[in-house]
């Protein structure tokens, strides 16, 4: 404190005071969140005990991360510290979501042996936006339809349907199956095998063919094959053969195996389980069952 009764603090005696630096004092004052109420016969900046509490204000408000922009407003009176830490609090969750999607990015980076390629297409595919994740499912979904008006109607339905929500705190694992659904989505064998499934659909229906045919036929499927697994029928075994016939009759088993080993195969089972990660849903039931009848048939056409 200056000795002229004043009760005026230096620049050094505030900073002892508060704990501040005076390079930061100084740099707050610069930028005219600070001010000074005068200056000594020498030119030295003094303040007085409203400006130390300014400054702990000043202090607090930076400490929350508000920039200096946000703290001239506040004190200026041009916003309230309630509208300020409202709108701080709006940016926080937009950089937390960053971040945590940032580090999702750089786990799976880690777990895979990434290349600097890879990590590029990981951090552009795990950034982009809900609609445009959206619109690659929907792109996928309309070159699998296109031009295929007998599809059976639930299927088409389901398949329209079909959403990518991945969440907006994604773990490691949800951005890891986002970037695999994401890279399948746009390969074209794969759009070609699932293009193949849906075509068999509008082929096997007749002009007809009840609604919801091919529902039907997966539910036959399940209540058929669930039983023979749980009583430990292997696929090769004579009693499969059973199982086989009620599903399938007399169709040609070969054309019935390519058409079962185009619509639930291993990739096609590991695309369902990959949208169910990403939107956090359960495993897709059944795979087993399906994956029983193609190698039930297999056995037979081996043999």
């Amino acid at each position: 404190m200056i000795d002229d009764g004043t009760g005026l603090l230096t620049i050094g005696e505030l900073a002892r005071a508060t704990g501040l630096t005076v390079r930061t004092i100084r740099y707050w004052s610069d930028e005219g969140v600070l001010h000074p109420v005068t200056r000594s016969s020498g030119g030295y900046r003094l303040y007085d005990a409203e400006s130390a509490a300014r400054l702990e204000l000043i202090r607090t408000l930076r400490d929350m991360g508000l920039g200096l922009d946000d703290v001239r407003q506040v004190l200026a009176g041009e916003r309230t510290v309630a509208e300020v830490a409202a709108a701080h609090v709006t940016a926080l969750d937009a950089q937390i979501r960053s971040l945590k999607v940032i580090r999702a990015v750089l786990s799976t980076v880690a777990r895979r042996g990434a290349t600097a390629e890879e990590m590029t297409l990981m951090n552009k595919l795990a950034r982009l936006s809900a609609a445009e994740r959206q619109r690659i499912m929907e792109e996928f979904v309309a070159e699998a339809l296109h031009g295929l008006d007998t599809v059976d109607p639930d299927i088409r339905e389901r398949m329209r349907r079909t959403a990518v929500r991945l969440a907006d705190d994604p773990t490691p694992e949800e951005v890891d199956a986002w970037v695999e659904l994401a890279e399948m989505l746009q390969d074209p064998e794969f759009r070609a095998q699932m293009r193949r499934a849906v075509e068999f659909n509008a082929a096997d229906r007749t002009p007809d063919a009840p609604r919801g045919q091919s529902v039907w036929f997966a539910k036959r499927l399940v209540e058929l094959v669930a039983p023979a697994r749980e009583r430990g029928t292997a696929p090769e075994a004579p009693e499969a053969e059973e199982v086989l016939r009620e599903l399938f009759g007399d169709a040609d088993r070969t054309a019935v195996l390519e058409r079962m080993t185009v619509g639930f195969n291993d990739r096609v089972a590991r695309y369902r389980e990959l949208l169910a990660v990403v939107n956090r849903q359960p495993a897709p039931p059944h795979a087993e069952d399906f994956a029983w009848v193609v190698a039930a048939l297999r056995a037979r056409a081996a043999g």
